[in-house]
């Protein structure tokens, strides 16, 4: 099963991942970071996250790291 690390210091959350996640296994946030923000979070982790990596290609901070 892949697994995703998000750096939520770093998200700025714009929520790109969330748009591009085909399996919807990224979602956003409930609580603020230290820049004030919502940052995404993976949503569940039970769901068939597939390891495609959109997330982490498409994020414009690189704060998403996928490990397969």
């Amino acid at each position: 099963m892949p697994k995703i690390e998000i750096n939520r210091e770093r998200c700025k959350g714009c929520g790109l991942c969330v748009l591009y996640c085909p399996k919807s296994c990224i979602k956003q946030g409930a609580s603020v970071n230290g820049k004030g923000v919502f940052p995404v979070m993976f949503a569940d982790k039970s769901k068939a996250c597939t390891g495609c990596s959109f997330c982490a290609i498409i994020c414009p901070d690189t704060c998403i790291e996928v490990y397969k």
